[in-house]
């Protein structure tokens, strides 16, 4: 049956469940194809039927509305299945990331109190090596385990019927899982029904075929996932992002829609095949999570086909902002303005809400805010401010600014702020005239401890291949481009960043690194 024939999603659509819309995909369209990975394929129809297994299978083994479920591993089909399979049972799902110390992972399982636990080989590996994990029921996604497969597991029965509602949760995603204290952060079914009623703007719908490379387990990814298969898309998965074989598939499924971080796009860019790839049925390109140069998107409106599309906003929720490059290409060095129905302000130090132009912590309100941390009511206080009328707003931890159009400039991580000598310098702008250097491939900028000035500035870099120059050399022609306060005290040369899964330099890790190898500096 064609496109056209499915009942339409719109703007005014009141709300939906994503697994009805599955539903409703798989009765009037069931032979289109709504996963692919691989060689392997499942249309809307096979889609359904095996998210009802799920769903039955859930249920016989006693969970109910508002239980919960852990998944741990990389992209799959098997993922996708069980993820849609829980919504369609009302049980909430809490995707963790793999790269998780397995302790960190306990961690988790504990505190979103998931009855049963999905994994994929190399996770189960790392598991079996802390105690604790034997008190839990894991089943593996890739039938690793003979005695507890997710085939094996699955149940042919047809799933009881359940209500759920906007306010009900839909995931739990843990805004920290490598280091630090894992934060769970509860979103709900309403929440998701944003994101993807949102997806039409975008372009989203029956025709479009969105390349998945960043982790299931990040909301990065979800924004773009769900409406996908929500509006009847179809979603190509790649279970790790590898740069000759993403422009493959792109080329080879006439890719419509992407979701990519900075870190990937740089080095997609700087293939020397780039350009011999057929890229031309693209329609939209989106990117975040991480601070995405000016350079770099401006080089993509060039060379790659389609509109190109950041969003700043946090896992949170609260408020987010869209820059439209392709349409605003004398702001590139901004993250755009705020969504429609979005409110974002700027605050100080004190909690003051601050005028146009100034500079301090943005702070967002929107129909999608999460309901907050789960188990920890102190942190989620600290992330809420709420304006004169008592309207609640999500802190972002985020330092910036508008312009008069209306365009919100990022400065830095509040946290990330560097302190010398009573002066703030945010590591944002030292990092811009570093990326200067023809030399240099990838930089970051950090705050340590020093004795004689509170903090100083630390530059970490990554030159580019085939050069070799010092590190002394490139941090004297730095400290000749910028004032007195801004200047390196030391920049250290390596061979690559630190990095989250979705793109992010982790400064946390760098600032502890350098401590314990060269401790307090004068």
């Amino acid at each position: 049956m064609s496109a056209t024939a499915i009942t339409p999603v719109t703007l005014d659509t009141p709300f939906c469940l994503l697994p009805e819309l599955i539903a409703r995909h798989a009765a009037e369209r069931g032979d289109h194809p709504a996963l692919v990975q691989e060689g392997k394929q499942l249309n809307f129809r096979e889609l359904d039927q095996q998210a009802n297994r799920v769903a039955a299978a859930l249920q016989r083994d006693g969970l109910v509305v508002g239980d919960s479920i852990a998944i741990c591993g990389s992209n799959s089909i098997a993922y996708a299945l069980l993820y849609i399979g829980a919504l369609r049972a009302g049980v909430v799902v809490a995707p963790l990331a793999p790269s998780s110390t397995p302790e960190s992972l306990m961690t988790m399982i504990r505190d979103s109190a998931a009855r049963l636990v999905f994994v994929d080989q190399a996770v189960d590996q790392a598991l079996a090596t802390i105690d604790a994990a034997k008190q839990i029921r894991l089943l593996s996604m890739d039938d690793s385990r003979t005695d507890e497969s997710f085939s094996a597991w699955l149940d042919n029965a047809v799933p009881k019927p359940v209500n759920i509602t906007a306010e009900m949760p839909f995931n739990i995603i843990y805004s920290s899982g490598t280091t630090g204290e894992p934060k769970g952060i509860v979103q709900s079914h309403g929440m998701r029904w944003s994101h993807i009623q949102r997806g039409l703007v975008f372009g989203y719908g029956p025709d479009c075929v969105t390349l998945i490379s960043t982790p299931l387990y990040s909301n990065t990814t979800l924004v773009s996932f769900l409406p996908t298969l929500g509006l009847g898309g179809t979603v190509v998965l790649m279970s790790k992002f590898d740069g000759a074989a993403y422009l493959k598939l792109a080329e080879q499924h006439q890719v419509t829609h992407t979701m990519l971080v900075p870190v990937q796009y740089q080095r997609l860019m700087a293939r020397e095949d780039f350009d011999n790839y057929d890229l031309s049925h693209f329609q939209m390109k989106f990117s975040t999570s991480a601070p995405f140069h000016a350079e770099l998107k401006a080089d993509i409106l060039a060379r790659w086909p389609g509109g190109l599309i950041e969003f700043y906003g946090m896992t949170e929720g609260g408020g987010s902002c869209m820059l439209a490059a392709h349409q605003f290409p004398d702001k590139l060095h901004t993250v755009g303005k705020p969504l429609e129905n979005h409110d974002i302000r700027v605050i100080d130090e004190e909690c003051k809400e601050l005028p146009l132009g100034s500079v301090g912590e943005v702070v967002g309100h929107s129909p999608a805010m999460m309901t907050g941390y789960l188990n920890k009511p102190e942190k989620t206080a600290e992330a809420e401010w709420y304006d004169s009328e008592g309207k609640r707003f999500i802190r972002t931890g985020d330092v910036g600014r508008f312009d008069e159009d209306g365009f919100l400039t990022l400065m830095d991580r509040r946290k990330d702020m560097i302190i010398t000598g009573g002066f703030n310098i945010y590591p944002s702008d030292l990092e811009l005239e570093l990326r200067k250097h023809p030399d240099l491939q990838d930089v970051t900028v950090i705050g340590v401890q020093s004795r004689s000035w509170g903090e100083t500035p630390v530059g970490y870099a990554v030159l580019k291949p085939g050069t070799n120059t010092e590190a002394d050399s490139i941090r004297e022609w730095f400290n000749q481009r910028v004032g007195k306060t801004q200047r390196l005290n030391r920049l250290i040369l390596t061979d690559e960043l630190p990095r989250s899964a979705i793109g992010k330099v982790l400064k946390r890790e760098l600032r502890d690194q350098f401590q314990e190898q060269f401790g307090e500096l004068d």
